[in-house]
């Protein structure tokens, strides 16, 4: 599976606990990564300081779903269950 263009609800919905150019104690949850341009593409994208984990990060169907609308339900309600399981 390809990213959608545009969709970021993966540099929007997790927490983030690296530090990220900007956001030198990472991001938390719900909140726009600084790094997003106004097109929700990532302005650090392939660079050595944009963090592993969003490297590491892979589209996936069962994550990303048909919609960025639906991406964003299923990566908010993983993240609020890490968030519980803490």
């Amino acid at each position: 599976m390809e990213c959608r263009l545009g969709c970021a609800c993966c540099c929007i919905a997790p927490s983030i606990s690296s530090p990220i150019p900007g956001m030198p104690q990472g991001k938390p949850a719900g909140v726009r990564c600084i790094q997003l341009d106004a097109n929700n593409l990532c302005k650090i994208f392939g660079r050595a300081d944009r963090p592993a984990v969003c490297s590491d990060f892979k589209p996936d169907g069962a994550i990303c779903g048909g919609s960025d609308a639906q991406a964003l339900r299923v990566l908010s309600e993983l993240e609020a269950a890490t968030a519980r399981a803490s």
